[in-house]
């Protein structure tokens, strides 16, 4: 097993933890970004950033935990970048010029796009994350405290304020999984 002066982890090792880990943290990443190529290439960041870094990871957390720390981190980064940024502007711009939609065919399909997923995805980020973090990679508001380098409660109130919002703008029938919580 070829192991690297600078990690503690061989090749085949990082194999499993990225075929492991790896279809939950490009939906974690897609969650963040709204952009599935941009969440591939973080999820491609994240395991490189842990191969070399391997030997820093002291097991405080579980894998799932670290790995998910780092990708969090990799998403905050890249959606504060100007990159990002001036991507957003431009295809805001180019959508707005292009549209050639009446008003009718786009209030439709904004209408179609209405569901839970796509109002999640409109949360702000402090929200989303939460209710992305506790709901779909199922974390405890501990360890989402422990990722986003928070108080716990912090977490509970922004999961209570991103549930609020999302009751405001989600039909019931698509809220019944999350109202009893």
């Amino acid at each position: 097993m070829p192991v690297h002066e600078d990690t503690k982890i061989s090749d085949e090792e990082m194999k499993k933890i990225m075929d492991s880990h790896g279809e939950y943290l490009i939906r974690l990443a897609y969650f963040y970004v709204k952009d599935w190529s941009m969440a591939e290439d973080i999820m491609q960041e994240v395991f490189i950033s842990y191969y070399h870094k391997s030997a820093q990871f002291d097991n405080r957390a579980s894998l799932k935990t670290y790995l998910s720390k780092i990708a969090v981190n990799k998403c905050r980064d890249h959606l504060r970048s100007w990159k990002n940024k001036r991507s957003l502007f431009s295809n805001g711009i180019g959508s707005l010029i292009s549209s050639g939609k009446s008003p009718e065919a786009a209030l439709e399909q904004h209408t179609v796009q209405g569901n839970l997923t796509n109002k999640i995805l409109e949360l702000p980020v402090k929200y989303r994350e939460v209710i992305l973090l506790f709901y779909y990679q199922e974390f405890t508001s501990k360890e989402i405290s422990e990722l986003l380098n928070c108080p716990e409660n912090t977490v509970k109130t922004r999961l209570r304020r991103a549930k609020d919002l999302l009751r405001e703008k989600v039909d019931l029938k698509e809220w019944e999984g999350m109202q009893d919580e």
